[in-house]
């Protein structure tokens, strides 16, 4: 008994730690995967790296985004979010 006393503060803190940092986080991650998963032709979409297009070809892992004047081979990883009109 004495001993689960003393290892309370410690159980306590990593169910703390769970439940503010992983689960969230497991969360967001679930998200993203789903967003890059249902990705079509057309979407409007923001790269992580800040690139704005509009998607015009889909393969497996790559996606052909374009720019304006230039098309861009992205992976789909690369995919930050799709903008909702």
């Amino acid at each position: 008994m004495e001993t689960l006393l003393s290892l309370s503060p410690i159980i306590l803190m990593f169910v703390i730690f769970y439940f503010l940092l992983i689960r969230p986080q497991q969360k967001r991650q679930k998200q993203v995967k789903e967003m890059q998963a249902n990705i079509q032709k057309g979407d409007d979409i923001v790269t992580i790296g800040g690139l704005h297009g509009t998607v015009d070809a889909i393969d497996e892992d790559i996606v052909v985004v374009n720019c304006g004047a230039s098309k861009l081979t992205f992976d789909r990883a690369a995919i930050r979010e799709v903008k909702v009109d």
